[in-house]
């Protein structure tokens, strides 16, 4: 570690405080600065908005913070405020969802599109078999419920999903093309999960890429005494937020990634930015504690995505599948 940035802080901004994931992330970044001798200050507001970011972001560049690691709520509305603050000096990392390439010099990713879009349909079909049904040959009935359609990860691993449930399941049936949306409130997932059943009492397979979304459609089902039996909700959220929907017959298998390393590592890129290390597309760094990342293009999350030598994407190494024989392994 370089000797001179021990001073800087780095301001880790979740998209909404009070969330099992991002919250979990904060305790990951937490221990690890500690550990590696940069201070951490995690920094948001409980209502997930992206006029709240924005204004989050102006309030730590007033503060003339050394780096910003965020995840954001809209893939291009903090793009203008976190240029402003490029140019204050500010270094931007994004991790978990993104913004557009040429407004931050990194993202740290969960993983490609299409890894996190074949891993949620894949762990729908798994559960689906699991209660008789024969996902390859039989019409699934499925929608996807997720936060909203500006958000640039989600909406990238339900647009991979679909296209992989289209090669490879093409008797499925999305009952609901333009998707739920419950805009990562607690109260309206659960409302929301609700409606689903209600529009489409037969349907098969709920799938929810967001970690406030799948608690909530989880409770939905709960409420109407449904199981794992009846329904197959599948996701991405933290193993403590669905542990009990688990525990209870509810939900039979779920993902996600570490996040509490990917906190981890966010906020090391940034301090490593702000403690004037350059970073290039195709160079190696070598992470205390995490190991060797590379910098890569970021057209491995977007084709169309903005390439430059100083943008690039770091992915993290792998993904997790709970269910209730290892959901006792993790705590966070």
């Amino acid at each position: 570690m370089p000797g001179d940035g021990e001073d800087l802080v780095v301001a880790f901004v979740p998209k909404l405080t009070g969330n099992a994931f991002f919250e979990a992330a904060n305790e990951g970044a937490q221990e690890y600065a500690s550990n590696q001798g940069f201070t951490v200050e995690y920094v948001g507001d409980p209502v997930a908005d992206a006029n709240n970011q924005i204004a989050v972001i102006e309030s730590l560049i007033e503060q003339n913070v050394a780096a910003i690691c965020i995840s954001s709520l809209d893939a291009t509305a903090l793009d203008d405020v976190l240029k402003q603050a490029m140019q204050a000096g500010i270094n931007i990392v994004t991790w978990d969802s993104d913004v557009s390439g040429d407004a931050r010099s990194l993202m740290v990713s969960q993983g490609t599109p299409e890894q996190l879009g074949i891993m949620l349909v894949e762990m729908g079909a798994k559960s689906l078999a699991s209660r008789g049904k024969n996902p390859t040959n039989e019409a699934i009935r499925y929608a996807w419920h997720y936060s909203q359609a500006s958000v640039a990860d989600q909406n990238s691993w339900q647009i991979a999903g679909e296209a992989y449930i289209d090669a490879t399941y093409p008797n499925w049936v999305n009952v609901a093309p333009q998707n739920y949306y419950s805009e990562q409130d607690a109260e309206k997932s659960v409302a929301v999960g609700q409606q689903i059943f209600a529009d489409h009492p037969d349907i098969d397979l709920i799938i929810c890429n967001d970690s406030t979304a799948l608690p909530g459609q989880a409770e939905a089902a709960k409420l109407l005494g449904l199981t794992e039996r009846d329904i197959t909700i599948t996701g991405f959220a933290s193993p403590n937020a669905v542990r009990e929907y688990c525990e209870d017959g509810i939900v039979e298998r779920w993902g996600l990634w570490d996040c509490q390393v990917q906190g981890a590592l966010g906020c090391y890129l940034a301090w490593y930015l702000a403690s004037g290390h350059a970073v290039a597309v195709g160079e190696k760094i070598d992470v205390p504690e995490i190991g060797v990342v590379e910098v890569m293009p970021n057209t491995v999350l977007d084709a169309a995505a903005y390439t430059s030598n100083d943008s690039g994407t770091v992915l993290l190494p792998s993904r997790l599948e709970f269910t209730k024989e290892n959901v006792g392994d993790y705590n966070f």
